[in-house]
């Protein structure tokens, strides 16, 4: 792998003055309170810029500081995480939160030490709060980091290898301008973002592209060298929405479950040579007790995870036995239950499949017609 070049000064030069004609105006960015940088830095992993900027204003309004998530129930923290996915992102805040209001007053640590010891927080957001929110000569390596180094230097062995990660993290701190590493880290995501692109870099536009050795051996495309990609298993699902005198039964998911803390509709896989109307019916009874029937299927969800696609088969569905009242469930799969009216799932976090199902049955007239049965 070739060194760096010589000329660090000049490609540091290059790139500032590149970002600071070229930055998005990000609302993280009007402040660097090492708050704002974890919170905007946790959301932004797994989730598209665009997505985020939304989310990151409402949660600072309802969260401005590290006291105000200590404080809150984990329920409120999913609510307002509702919709980015990867929930343990949003337990970790809490989690890291508490610790930081119940050993460290209630503000971040100074070291990588101490925040690497914090829930949730690993090297690149150690990195980023140091630098950006603290001011501190410390690389921050995230993928458009890695990437950028990766071409920069040409490395010829998957990213995400030891050899390679050594390497760019070498190469991310020998290239630190002192007194300069808050501007200089965001500019190098920034490039990735907007110019060092993983498809179609726009090289032409680059301002540290003669610094390039890829571009120079004209393998940019080539780098960095990918690892395996994981196996995408299919899965089909079954969920129903239990509609009885008026209201949806909803169930809790266990702490130790996937989607632990979320609510949801009852559900689960479809078994070999069963169709889903009977799994539907069988899933409720394994976890609830409820005697059910499938009434009309609602619509069918296709929703990807990071090794699962899911193909969710919705169903709306009543008791076998009428009742006058609202039975009881015996949970075999869910710490807590409730009947709830469909004008109250809002104040409850769901996963995305489910949520997506909350908007197409309330805009659905059978659910008006089965409310009012």
């Amino acid at each position: 792998m070739p060194q760096l070049p010589d000329t660090s000064r000049e490609f540091q030069d290059q790139l500032l003055e590149w970002f600071a004609a070229h930055q998005r105006d990000l609302p993280w960015r009007r402040t660097y309170a090492p708050y704002a940088v974890w919170i905007s830095e946790i959301m932004l992993q797994q989730t598209q810029m665009d997505r985020a900027v939304g989310y990151f204003q409402r949660w600072m309004e309802r969260f401005p500081d590290i006291a105000s998530v200590a404080a809150a129930s984990e329920d409120e923290i999913l609510t307002y995480w509702e919709g980015l996915g990867y929930y343990s992102r949003a337990r970790n805040i809490h989690k890291a939160a508490q610790t930081l209001v119940r050993e460290h007053d209630g503000v971040f640590p100074r070291t990588r030490k101490a925040l690497l010891a914090l829930p949730g927080i690993g090297p690149y957001t150690a990195g980023a709060i140091l630098s950006i929110g603290f001011g501190q000569d410390e690389p921050a390596v995230d993928a458009n980091v890695e990437r950028i180094l990766a071409r920069l230097t040409d490395i010829d062995t998957p990213v995400k290898t030891k050899p390679a990660q050594e390497a760019i993290h070498t190469a991310a701190r020998d290239l630190l301008p002192p007194g300069r590493c808050r501007e200089f880290n965001q500019a190098l995501m920034e490039l990735g973002a907007l110019v060092c692109r993983a498809r179609a870099p726009r090289c032409p536009n680059c301002p540290v592209a003669p610094f390039c050795e890829a571009r120079r051996l004209g393998i940019t495309d080539q780098r960095p060298v990918p690892g395996k990609r994981p196996v995408i298993t299919p899965l089909e699902i079954v969920t129903g929405v239990l509609v009885h005198r008026g209201r949806l039964f909803i169930q809790k998911r266990r702490s130790d479950s996937v989607w632990a803390n979320l609510w949801e509709f009852p559900g689960g896989r479809v078994e070999p040579e069963e169709t889903p109307e009977n799994a539907v019916v069988r899933e409720f009874w394994e976890e609830t007790e409820f005697a059910v029937k499938a009434a009309d299927k609602i619509t069918v969800i296709r929703h990807g995870y990071t090794t699962y696609k899911v193909t969710l088969h919705c169903f709306f569905c009543t008791l076998e036995n009428s009742s006058n009242s609202l039975p009881e469930p015996v949970l075999h799969a869910a710490q807590e239950a409730l009947w709830t009216p469909p004008d109250r799932l809002h104040e409850f976090a769901f996963p995305a499949a489910h949520r997506k199902l909350i908007d197409t049955i309330q805009r659905d007239l059978r659910l008006q017609t089965l409310l009012g049965g």
